[in-house]
């Protein structure tokens, strides 16, 4: 099934750009328009519009006001069938055949690295995602440090290079109708998920995106859990969390459990966790309904709680210039060792925030997908809720300027660091020693942070240092100061 037309529709929307993409495919003598809906945060809305597409749009969430509706062609490998590939248990009907693994939040930085190291891998692959983050990007004037091809080119490049194909689903994971289908399409054995806004300054800018995130993060995991209790009760959620739910407690941190003695008697209980954002909180709201629903309903969960990462290459991103992944250095989007080598290679001095002695895990892109592949291929057992921290090695960011100064140095880059004021509200010089062993006991072989992986990394931001908008390296979003509106870049 081969789609007629694929290009992008660009409607107008606010001040902003809103892509609206849909697909006409055929079978035999048959011809079908395949449309799904996602939902956007509320704070964008859609002009009105005499344009043939609008019939499209006008399908929504009618009882909610400001919301736009996402109309497009999913999947375009595939339709829908009314016979399900299970059991009514939800289980695989033939072990012997390879796992097919749902990826949301696949056109995102992990998620798109984590996609493709699956399919490469011999698993059959989905991507659920609703572009969303591409959206965010043009309401904020930000880019990415690399040229990103649409989904569908990268799809499309994905086929020809390997003859893989992975499957497009374009809709919001909190729209449940859309989900239902989609679950009823594919048919998945285990479910990654990343499909999260996951940006903690992004959900400190104001009221509607703090909104926004708990809503996108907490009804859209809730809804993957009620798909997978009522169309795969078998399968395996691989949940993304953080090592943020955390926080910086003053004594060891655990995996996900504690155990403890009070009053003369012991118990093991889910580790205490101090959010420092309303990303985090979501995050925190996300892992206690799953391990609830774990409990209820006898799901099987993952809980992967990651740490910060770093680098953009991976086997498989590295194949094509239109496999290239993102590569965030902005404020809000930007981790912290990515944002340095940028800020490196364009000469912008480097940003610690306060005294630089936050301190948290860090891993390679490389070890992300390689994490979510072991996580598959040893799923929890019915009604376990496991938790992994998903981090390699401890930095605290005047570490990590330490090693970008000297690899900078090396390069021939005149590198300085610069203390700015704090806009997080957390502490800047703390006890952090966290454990992760359980990945490692799995057969996690970890990729550590290097001289040769730094020079690779500062190369690869020289590269494209054409491309970098030094308006936006500064932070911009006050964890105090909320609400107050971050400078966009104008439209030219």
């Amino acid at each position: 099934m081969k789609p007629l037309f694929s290009s992008p529709v660009r409607f107008p929307l606010s001040n902003n750009l809103f892509f609206l993409t849909s697909f006409l495919s055929f079978t035999s003598s048959k011809v079908h328009l395949h449309i799904v809906r996602a939902v956007l945060p509320n704070s964008f809305t859609i002009k009105t519009s005499k344009s043939h597409f609008k019939r499209l749009v006008s399908k929504g969430d009618r009882a909610r006001k400001s919301c736009v509706v996402l109309a497009t062609a999913v999947p375009v490998s595939k339709e829908v069938s009314a016979n399900p590939r299970s059991g009514s248990d939800g289980s695989p009907s033939d072990p012997s055949k390879p796992q097919r693994v749902m990826v949301i939040g696949g056109d995102g930085y992990c998620g798109w690295a984590t996609a493709l190291h699956l399919s490469n891998k011999g698993y059959e692959v989905a991507i659920v995602d609703s572009l969303v983050r591409r959206l965010m990007d043009h309401q904020l004037g930000l880019d990415s440090l690399t040229p990103i091809s649409s989904i569908h080119n990268r799809l499309r490049c994905w086929k020809a290079i390997t003859g893989k194909t992975i499957e497009l689903y374009i809709g919001d994971v909190c729209d449940f109708e859309f989900l239902s289908d989609t679950f009823n399409s594919f048919e998945p054995d285990a479910v990654v998920h990343f499909g999260e806004q996951r940006s903690a300054p992004y959900s400190m800018i104001d009221r509607s995106r703090a909104v926004f995130t708990q809503k996108n993060n907490v009804i859209g995991t809730l809804n993957v859990l009620f798909a997978m209790k009522e169309f795969r009760e078998q399968c395996h959620l691989v949940k993304l969390g953080t090592m943020g739910e955390y926080g910086t407690p003053n004594i060891d941190i655990e995996e996900g459990y504690i155990t403890i003695t009070h009053n003369g008697r012991t118990d093991t209980l889910p580790y205490p966790k101090q959010a420092s954002s309303f990303y985090h909180l979501s995050k925190v709201h996300d892992s206690n309904n799953i391990a609830f629903t774990c409990k209820a309903w006898g799901i099987r969960a993952t809980d992967l709680n990651q740490g910060v990462v770093y680098g953009v290459k991976t086997d498989e991103t590295s194949m094509h210039e239109q496999l290239c992944n993102r590569l965030d250095y902005d404020g809000v989007f930007g981790t912290a060792l990515n944002r340095f080598c940028v800020q490196a290679a364009v000469g912008h001095p480097l940003t610690v925030y306060g005294k630089g002695g936050q301190t948290r895990g860090y891993l390679d892109i490389r070890d992300t997908v390689q994490c979510v592949e072991l996580a598959i291929a040893n799923p929890a057992n019915p009604g376990e809720f496991r938790v992994f921290n998903q981090f390699t090695e401890q930095f605290s960011v005047n570490e990590l300027a330490a090693l970008v100064t000297k690899a900078g140095k090396k390069l021939g880059l005149d590198v300085e660091t610069i203390s700015v004021p704090n806009p997080r509200v957390e502490a800047e010089e703390h006890y952090y020693n966290a454990k992760h062993t359980k990945l490692i006991e799995l057969g996690l072989k970890p990729h550590l942070l290097s001289d040769s992986l730094l020079d690779s990394l500062l190369n690869f931001a020289i590269e494209f240092k054409d491309r970098v908008d030094t308006k936006q390296i500064m932070p911009s979003v006050s964890w105090k100061k909320i609400g107050v509106k971050p400078q966009t870049v104008p439209a030219n």
